[in-house]
């Protein structure tokens, strides 16, 4: 039994939840899974912990068989959750849980979320000292993914995970988290079993599962669970009662044998079943590999360069399956391979973004289904290139960087348009292949740029704030024309003058946050540069962004490379012969995105007479 609604939802009732429990124990329920995190906010943190011990203490059953799992890594600052993985947070968390609980120590101790700012190894590692102290007698994952499984396991035991696992959500069947706790005898314990409290009346109403209980004499709620604990010995679903009677309709699963017939209307109904026992029982007998047949899947991050590689892939006599181009869902591409089959193709290729194993488990079915083996090839595109790759493909199609609020309303036409936090999103997602998946051979490919031959000229990228643009009173930047400081720009004309004479291109970057917050507005930022120019006098291209600070959500706020590409792509640049000159933490990487070398913009003014025009002449 999984007990967090008891203490999450709004009409909770204390009384009323010890009821439920005092239910579930009496009708032999003897796992039960909880966290110092159920309760409405940080201010009672712990409170299911202690709900469960006071229906323990008030209970005069046989406590001796029951097990109570609980978790810690969740935080619940003003009714959030945030993950907070640190050692340190998990050793006082486990100490508040067996206070709470009245336990010296825990059956299970649970990781409740890998947090995205603390390696995992050392959220796990935290777990393994706690363990070794003799606080905790099992260590459990929750909501992890096979590659994060292995890397905790190389440094303890881990006795179970946590997943969601349903009939409706079957992430956990294609992604290879339950085949790897199967294959490793590791628990797998499936929460939101039904699906969720605000949609199980779906599961009343599904005709498969009323046909079947009424056979079993059971509800469509049993037959549900009873799907489950079918897969495997291992699966525990932990569904969240609120109702005695609920609780006590959960200890009556045990009793439900499904037949072959039982199973193979579900199979029908909810195929999701069919992937553990489709690689179970046919994973043996995968197509071979044989010389001029196989389906290609190419993987990477959104920006990875898949279409390019695809292209030239078709050049070879490949068919090409694309979401972008043919509209519609992944799942809609699946049963083309069968009909690109059955057309006569050998050789198909599939370049959507396959980042999960899930994503990919249904291609690789597809694939074997037809008689095809599958091969991966994977991309390894880092984030940096793969940001320049995405901006040169929307300037390609649009002339222009979209504004953060046409992103979104693009990319329902045209899925190569997108935000710069849907890469963020995909790094994080992303799970290397690995041959268990059933791929006849993984093929890996680092990312080579290469810029078109006619991007022949070279520029001098000056970052301007502060470097060329001050302003006199003290603000960020110049609040106006009458604002600039004039002796600053003139002090820098000379050198920008003969780079310049030397055949230099000379572009000037800025980030101008005050036109979004409505304090200055375009055409005072276009006279401001255009003062400057005339100050300086010698042709300086500039951009700026005129976006607000926080999260990224567009495209040419630094260090995101969108600027430099508009000015890569304006004036033919070869990006390893120009200079960009800045200062800050974030230029040095601003450079290194776009290939440009890099100066810090003190030393660089600094240099005079014959050494700037070396340096000029020579390019570095």
């Amino acid at each position: 039994m999984g007990c967090m609604r008891l203490s999450t939802e709004r009409d909770r009732n204390d009384d009323h939840a010890v009821a439920v429990l005092h239910a579930a124990f009496d009708a032999g329920i003897t796992f039960f899974d909880t966290a110092d995190a159920y309760c409405w906010d940080a201010s009672e943190r712990g409170h299911n912990e202690r709900l469960i011990a006071r229906a323990l203490n008030s209970w005069t059953g046989n406590r001796s068989g029951i097990v109570i799992a609980t978790k810690g890594g969740l935080t619940r600052p003003a009714g959030n959750w945030i993950p907070d993985g640190r050692g340190r947070h998990l050793v006082a968390a486990c100490t508040a849980s067996r206070e709470a609980l009245g336990l010296t120590r825990l059956p299970l101790y649970q990781l409740h979320a890998p947090d995205p700012r603390t390696p995992i190894a050392t959220s796990v590692r935290a777990l393994d000292s706690l363990k070794r102290d003799g606080l905790i007698d099992a260590i459990g994952l929750c909501n992890v993914t096979v590659g994060q499984i292995e890397q905790a396991a190389e440094i303890t035991e881990i006795a179970s995970v946590q997943v969601e696992l349903s009939l409706w959500c079957d992430d956990s069947l294609m992604n290879g988290v339950a085949e790897y706790c199967f294959a490793h005898g590791i628990r797998l314990i499936a929460h939101r079993p039904l699906g969720g409290a605000t949609r199980q009346s779906r599961v009343t109403r599904d005709p498969v599962l009323t046909n079947i209980a009424e056979r079993h004499g059971a509800t469509a709620f049993e037959v549900a669970l009873a799907w489950l604990t079918d897969l495997s010995p291992l699966v525990l679903p932990i569904p969240g009662p609120t109702r005695p009677e609920h609780a006590r309709s959960i200890a009556r699963v045990r009793e439900i044998a499904l037949t072959d017939e039982d199973r193979a209307l579900l199979d029908v109904r909810f195929p999701a079943a069919q992937a553990v026992r489709f690689r179970d029982g046919v994973n043996q007998e995968r197509p071979a590999e044989e010389a001029g047949r196989e389906v290609l899947l190419i993987m990477g991050i959104p920006g990875a360069g898949k279409s390019t590689v695809a292209a030239g892939l078709v050049e070879q006599g490949y068919a090409r399956l694309n979401r972008d181009q043919g509209g519609g869902s992944l799942a809609a591409l699946l049963p083309e391979i069968e009909r690109l089959k059955d057309s006569g193709a050998s050789r198909i290729v599939l370049d959507n973004t396959y980042v999960s194993r899930k994503s990919r488990a249904s291609v690789i079915r597809a694939a074997w289904q037809c008689g095809f083996p599958i091969r991966c090839l994977s991309l390894e595109t880092n984030l940096e290139e793969a940001q320049v790759n995405a901006v040169t493909r929307m300037i390609s199609r649009y002339g222009r960087l979209l504004e953060p609020t046409e992103l979104k309303p693009a990319a329902k036409k045209d899925p190569g348009v997108f935000a710069p936090s849907v890469q963020f999103r995909f790094q994080r997602e992303l799970e290397p292949p690995h041959p268990s998946e059933g791929f006849s051979r993984i093929d890996v490919q680092p990312f080579d740029r290469h810029w078109e031959s006619t991007f022949t000229n070279r520029a001098l990228i000056v970052w301007l704030d502060g470097v060329v643009l001050r302003s006199k009173s003290g603000k960020r930047v110049p609040g106006s024309v009458d604002d600039l400081d004039a002796d600053l720009i003139r002090a820098r004309a000379e050198i920008l003058r003969r780079y310049q004479s030397d055949g230099w291109i000379l572009s000037g970057l800025s980030w101008q946050p005050e036109i979004a917050e409505k304090t200055s507005t375009v055409p005072d930022v276009d006279a401001m540069f255009a003062r400057m120019r005339d100050l300086l006098d010698v042709p300086v291209d500039t951009e700026y962004c005129p976006h607000g600070a926080g999260p990224p959500t567009c495209w040419c706020r630094k260090p995101i490379p969108g600027l430099g590409v508009v000015l890569i792509q304006r004036h033919r640049l070869n990006p390893r012969q120009c200079v960009y000159v800045g200062t800050g933490v974030q230029d040095p990487g601003f450079a290194r995105r776009l290939g440009f070398q890099y100066r810090e913009a003190d030393e660089f003014f600094a240099s005079t007479g014959n050494h700037t025009r070396s340096s000029a002449s020579s390019g570095k």
